[in-house]
């Protein structure tokens, strides 16, 4: 007990400053340590709540680029497909009017054809009666006789049959 008294120690003041220490630790726990552990844990748990939310964020994001990815190709395909059958609606259509077109120049060939043997027809038959009243003519003068009627009928009617062009 010497070295005790030889360094000051006494069980009175021992006691008081180990009094005054848990004192001292209980105001802190309860006043200090508790709150700034409370507000650490609460720091905590929201770190880790974001962390989650993160997690969740970018799940949400990878799922919506999919579904924005998904929507691109499906408006891609109906746009490929519009413009496949743009382009089989104009061909037919294509197709349609060459026929249309077509119909429409033989029509007019035929028209032509038709107005040509008709002109023909016409001009054959003015023809034959030139050539008939020519030839009716050229009888008269060499005959020196006047034709009548049955006579030039006669006459036309044998120069047409021979003169069949």
């Amino acid at each position: 007990m010497e070295i005790l008294e030889t360094f000051g120690f006494t069980w009175a003041k021992f006691l008081s400053q180990v009094i005054i220490v848990l004192v001292v630790y209980f105001i802190l726990s309860k006043f200090a340590f508790g709150p700034v552990l409370a507000m650490l844990e609460a720091r905590r748990t929201r770190i880790i709540e974001g962390e989650e939310n993160l997690k969740k964020i970018q799940e949400d994001l990878e799922k919506a680029e999919e579904r924005v990815q998904s929507m691109l190709d499906e408006a891609n395909q109906d746009a490929e497909r519009l413009i496949n059958d743009a382009r089989d609606s104009a061909e037919a259509v294509r197709v349609e009017r060459t026929k249309e077109a077509t119909r429409e120049a033989e029509q007019i060939v035929e028209r032509a054809r038709e107005a040509s043997r008709v002109e023909h027809e016409a001009a054959m038959s003015e023809l034959k009666r030139d050539f008939g009243r020519l030839v009716i003519d050229a009888t008269s003068k060499v005959t020196g006789k006047v034709l009548d009627d049955d006579d030039q009928k006669r006459i036309n009617e044998e120069t047409a049959g021979q003169v069949a062009l």
